[in-house]
């Protein structure tokens, strides 16, 4: 099981999203997420958070709140248990990602974007100012076919 990160940061009511358009082979092709990635051998999620946010931005996180944690199962990528944050404070240009294109995006359009199904669960927790979770996503191909949120179907 791969272990990744992904953030969210915030300023003016809007989130830096990352519209996935430039990686080959990319399991997020064309969709738009928040920022993040695979931690390194030796690195804590929150060592990942700081130095997968700088990489991609260029932005340097002053303060990150850790929100929750995503479990995905897939039939067809690998298995992936995903450390969420959220981050309004933090110093810096946003500079350009090799990645894609980095918008600034207002939290109530999000939910028109080219988005996981799974992601959409989990941002409108977010939205929602949702205590800590934990969120086990599972999908056949692209299709979300369950979901648990704490150990609870819904």
């Amino acid at each position: 099981m791969k272990l990744t990160t992904l953030c969210y940061i915030e300023k003016d009511d809007q989130w830096l999203m990352l519209h996935r358009t430039k990686k080959e082979e990319d399991a997020n092709a064309g969709k738009w997420i928040g920022v993040g990635g695979k931690l390194e051998n030796g690195e804590s999620p929150e060592n990942c958070l700081y130095r997968e946010v700088f990489e991609e931005t260029g932005l340097k996180i002053k303060k990150h709140r850790f929100r929750g944690v995503v479990t995905f199962i897939s039939d067809i990528w690998d298995d992936e248990m995903m450390f969420l944050y959220t981050v309004g404070d933090f110093e810096g240009s946003v500079k350009d990602c090799d990645e894609g294109e980095l918008c600034w995006i207002a939290k109530d359009k999000i939910p028109f974007l080219n988005l996981w199904e799974g992601d959409r669960v989990f941002i409108e927790l977010l939205c929602k100012d949702a205590p800590f979770f934990s969120l086990k996503l599972s999908y056949e191909g692209d299709k979300l076919v369950s979901t648990e949120l704490d150990g609870k179907s819904f």
